[in-house]
């Protein structure tokens, strides 16, 4: 079953709300971040949002990909725009898995033989 991307955003963010509660100094700072990041500035903000979208999609993060898909959208990103976001974000997926591939390799090859 697919999930219901409206009702976790809206549980989301009132859980976001009881962390909120608890540790107010934090989120302060995540929304002063927040702010920073959000003003115009050299790319447009759909553009920051296809940015967030390839993030949230190599960081495995559903909350960010259920928000900031819908902020891209609000912003006019159609499914094409997103779809071009997502193949960077497979790309660059596949890019650290070759990376570290080498890295495997090369822990083996010091391995005490």
């Amino acid at each position: 079953m697919m999930q219901d991307w409206n009702a976790y955003r809206n549980e989301l963010k009132t859980r976001v709300g009881d962390f909120a509660s608890l540790n107010p100094e934090v989120m302060a700072g995540l929304a002063k971040l927040n702010e920073f990041v959000a003003r115009p500035g050299h790319l447009e903000p759909k553009m920051h949002e296809l940015i967030a979208l390839a993030v949230a999609v190599t960081t495995r993060c559903d909350g960010c990909i259920s928000v900031h898909t819908q902020k891209a959208a609000e912003y006019g990103a159609t499914r094409e725009e997103i779809a071009e976001a997502l193949g960077v974000a497979i790309a660059l997926n596949a890019g650290a898995a070759l990376v570290y591939s080498a890295r495997v390799l090369d822990t083996h090859a010091h391995l005490p033989r």
